[in-house]
C-alpha cells in the first residue's frame, strides 16, 4: 500500500512520455530529464502522449512502485506546460485532484499550514 502524505516531494514530468518503458526507462528519465535521483522516495508522475492514462513511479526503500492509471474515456484536462527542467512541483492534494480528472489550478483549497499565534 502506498500512502501519500503532506510532506512527500512530487514531481510530474512536463513532457509526454513512452509509455513502453516500464520501470529502469522511467528511472532513467527521472535522473536525465527531471534532474532527480529516482531513489530519493519522491513521487514521479508521467502522462503518455495521448493523455489517456499516467503512470506514477516512486522508492519505497525496498522497491519500485509502477502505478498506471487509464482513463475509460476523455483524456485528462489539466497537465502544466512549464516547469523546473522539465518537472513541476505539485502538492499532494493537487496529486489527488488530478487522478480524479480535476485542475489543481482551479480547486479552492485552505493553505497546507497555519500559523499558529502564540499569545
Amino acid at each position: 500500500m502506498i500512502q501519500i502524505t503532506p510532506h512527500m516531494r512530487i514531481l510530474l514530468s512536463v513532457d509526454a512520455v513512452d509509455f513502453r518503458k516500464g520501470i529502469d526507462g522511467l528511472a532513467g528519465i527521472c535522473r536525465h530529464v527531471l534532474r532527480a535521483d529516482p531513489f530519493s522516495g519522491c513521487i514521479f508522475i508521467f502522462r503518455n502522449r495521448r493523455a489517456t492514462a499516467i503512470k506514477t513511479l516512486m522508492y519505497d526503500g525496498q522497491g519500485f512502485w509502477l502505478c498506471q492509471k487509464r482513463l475509460s474515456k476523455g483524456t485528462f484536462r489539466w497537465w502544466p506546460d512549464h516547469g523546473d527542467g522539465g518537472a513541476a512541483a505539485l502538492a499532494v492534494h493537487e496529486l489527488q485532484l488530478l487522478l480524479w480528472n480535476g485542475n489543481p489550478c482551479d480547486a479552492r483549497v485552505a493553505p497546507a499550514w497555519k500559523k499558529i499565534n502564540s499569545g
